[in-house]
């Protein structure tokens, strides 16, 4: 069905990384912002949350959770109602969170980008009916449509800058490990170490195929913070005492210690660090109310 390659198109789904550059090239206009705020009413719309006085609607949280689960049945996945909504809700107000930053930063998408958007859009599923049709059986209406395609772009152009900005050299730790699935073998591989017994020859028992090689890793990098914080205390030689985390039990040793290029993993692992950062800190420093 046609209807499916719109989905991919708009990068509407949630997640922040729906939010792809592919919508931020072309047509956007970073110049001086032009602000047309919404008429006063007398009674603010039903809202999910108010994000530094952004209404994200009940509607438009309905329609996103709506779209969220049908897509996490399509692709076989259980969320419960709970997680959804915080799913859901979290996106919302970070994509929020990124478009008010870019327009804060002068990136501004006019009426007429967002016209040259939403045709080509129209152009690629068949039409202006066609496109129509999606938007009811997805929950918008033109406003909101155009509202949601307009907020994603900006969100995307902020995070392609943060992201951006992370340096594709830092300092990193070339780094060697011994793991093993128990406490008993991590501290018999600890006590062969203290007899002067060879790191690599250790690490080899427990992973013959890679003898214990990491790579150069930044820090951050880990996935346990933990572990993180023990290698990075780590100078060049150094080998670290026993590291319990849910992988297992790790001895690690620090081969090198100098500013690297980024792996292409790490860098990936940077620039999403950079994000979650980025997105932490705005949160902090901003006034959101959610639903009762």
């Amino acid at each position: 069905m046609p209807f499916k390659r719109i989905i991919l198109i708009l990068l509407l789904a949630v997640g922040i990384t729906a939010c792809a550059s592919s919508t931020t090239g072309g047509t956007a206009t970073p110049t001086e912002p032009v602000f047309t705020p919404e008429p006063p009413t007398a009674t603010p719309p039903p809202s999910a949350a108010i994000v530094n006085g952004e209404y994200v609607t009940v509607a438009e949280f309905q329609a996103e959770l709506a779209r969220y689960k049908t897509a996490q049945t399509a692709l076989g996945n259980t969320v419960s109602d709970e997680d959804a909504n915080r799913i859901v809700l979290e996106d919302l107000i970070a994509q929020v969170l990124l478009s008010q930053a870019a327009r804060e930063e002068n990136f501004n998408i006019t009426e007429a980008d967002l016209q040259v958007r939403i045709d080509a859009l129209a152009a690629d599923v068949g039409g202006a009916e066609a496109l129509s049709a999606w938007q009811s059986a997805n929950g918008y209406d033109d406003a909101s449509f155009r509202i949601a395609l307009k907020r994603s772009v900006e969100a995307a152009w902020m995070r392609d800058k943060i992201i951006a900005s992370v340096p594709l050299t830092m300092e990193q730790i070339h780094l060697r490990q011994i793991l093993t699935y128990n406490e008993t073998n991590a501290q018999a591989a600890l006590a062969r170490l203290g007899t002067g017994e060879d790191f690599d020859a250790v690490a080899a028992v427990y992973d013959p195929v890679t003898r214990g090689e990491l790579g150069w890793v930044p820090q951050g990098y880990l996935l346990d913070a933990k572990a993180d914080e023990a290698v990075f205390a780590l100078q060049a030689g150094d080998v670290s005492g026993i590291i319990a985390t849910d992988a297992g039990f790790h001895i690690f040793k620090a081969i090198d210690r100098a500013v690297h290029p980024l792996s292409p993993d790490a860098l990936l692992t940077m620039q999403e660090l950079a994000l979650k950062n980025w997105l932490a800190a705005a949160r902090a420093n901003s006034e959101i109310v959610l639903a009762p």
